[in-house]
């Protein structure tokens, strides 16, 4: 699951992994850190894709957005469906490991309000560096044109639709 940052990707993968029957879910929040928002490539690949590429489990860092450093492992059981869910799930480094890759289709100044008004006025500072971050990384390597599903979230639950690159 790839969108903007508060388009609701992590409702919708936590959802999605309940009517997959417990999906593994990896929150990509997990991997990145406030002095690399997307530098996250390199864990993903050495502790999570390396030993799922083997049938093993994954361990990974889990970063602290409080304490602003990594405090814990995390263990990710190897499954028949893994859901990724962030900013840049679906970029170029990471898109020939994906299955399929699914949009949420809102547009960025909706998701980037309803982000703010989640994590609330503390975190102004942090959301005017993270727009214009969002903003870079997706201009260098867009993830929407790749995308074999777009989501849409409705009053009652998803629409889904197929996307630029059509069913995988």
């Amino acid at each position: 699951m790839d969108g903007h940052a508060g388009s609701g990707k992590s409702t919708f993968a936590a959802r999605l992994a309940v009517e997959l029957g417990g999906a593994p879910v990896l929150h990509l929040d997990d991997l990145a850190s406030h002095d690399a928002l997307f530098g996250w490539t390199g864990r993903l690949s050495t502790q999570v894709l390396a030993p799922f590429s083997r049938g093993e489990e994954a361990r990974h860092e889990v970063y602290d957005w409080t304490r602003r450093a990594f405090t814990r492992w995390r263990a990710l059981p190897p499954a028949p469906v893994v859901l990724l869910e962030g900013v840049g799930a679906g970029r170029r480094a990471v898109r020939p490991q994906l299955a399929a890759l699914a949009w949420m289709d809102m547009a960025p100044s909706r998701a980037w309000g309803r982000g703010r008004r989640r994590d609330g006025p503390q975190l102004r500072e942090f959301w005017e560096g993270w727009t214009r971050a969002e903003r870079t990384h997706f201009a260098d390597d867009p993830s929407s044109p790749y995308a074999n599903f777009l989501v849409r979230e409705r009053p009652e639950g998803y629409e889904v639709r197929e996307g630029p690159a059509g069913h995988p």
